[in-house]
């Protein structure tokens, strides 16, 4: 086999981990329904109202704000918006578009990055990021990062899945969430530990690239007890952004947290 032939691996050997240049630069796809106003719209009507809208003490913090694609339109709503994010190169995107550069964003962690000045009336993160931490204490640290920069009656946000563990088939770990002629996609889970890895393989110019993204699920009654370790509790969960309840059959959850 020759190497033309060979599986091409993304690295992840860049200070931008799991999100630098390769996947910022495709990262903004306007055919995805996630850029869609169906699925932007509603998240930016909920964080509005809970920052308190314009004027007054109303400002929102997002954890992962990526290239902006709930902070730009929440911005342009009235919401002072500040942003934390490991990946320059996503953070590059977002300033190359229009009202971009008005955000602050802080380069880190968000899990234990802290932004100085005053208080935050929302924080928030979308898109299941808080998976992104790979570890329960990396995921109770952003739960106490969270209210670290609340102000008292602030809320925390947090748009996940519910893991899918129904989905396994009896024995295996995998599950497919992609097949198509130029692309492949498949979950597998590790239950002892919670962990479990998104397998990306895509054809680019007639060559196979493999990439590989470590995630950690976490429950809806885990996140609680998270949430009340940071000393916040529940104050609502839906199964959507448009307030649809939340019930056993539900994929994911937005559940809303508030600092006394």
């Amino acid at each position: 086999m020759s190497a033309d032939d060979r599986l091409a691996y993304e690295t992840v050997d860049d200070p931008d981990g799991y999100f630098g240049e390769a996947v910022a630069a495709h990262y903004d796809d306007p055919d995805s329904p996630m850029f869609g106003a169906e699925a932007v719209d509603p998240a930016v009507d909920l964080l509005a109202a809970l920052a308190g809208g314009p004027g007054g003490d109303a400002r929102a913090l997002e954890f992962g704000i990526g290239t902006g694609r709930i902070a730009l339109p929440l911005a342009r709503r009235g919401v002072p918006v500040h942003g934390i994010d490991l990946s320059r190169a996503m953070v590059e995107r977002l300033r190359a578009k229009p009202g971009g550069a008005d955000i602050g964003v802080t380069l880190g962690d968000f899990a234990t990055t802290r932004v100085d000045g005053p208080g935050f009336t929302v924080a928030y993160l979308v898109f299941n990021t808080i998976n992104n931490l790979t570890t329960q204490d990396a995921q109770v640290d952003c739960f106490r990062s969270a209210a670290a920069h609340l102000l008292p009656g602030g809320c925390f946000v947090i748009e996940v899945g519910v893991p899918d563990l129904r989905r396994l088939p009896p024995g295996q770990d995998a599950v497919p969430f992609h097949v198509g002629p130029t692309r492949l996609g498949f979950d597998t889970y590790d239950v002892a530990t919670q962990g479990m890895r998104s397998h990306h393989l895509t054809v680019v110019e007639g060559r196979p690239v493999y990439r590989s993204i470590p995630f950690r699920y976490v429950w809806p009654a885990e996140l609680d007890l998270m949430a009340r370790l940071a000393g916040m509790r529940l104050r609502d969960r839906w199964a959507g952004w448009n307030g649809e309840p939340f019930t056993n059959d539900s994929t994911g959850h937005v559940s809303v947290w508030e600092k006394p």
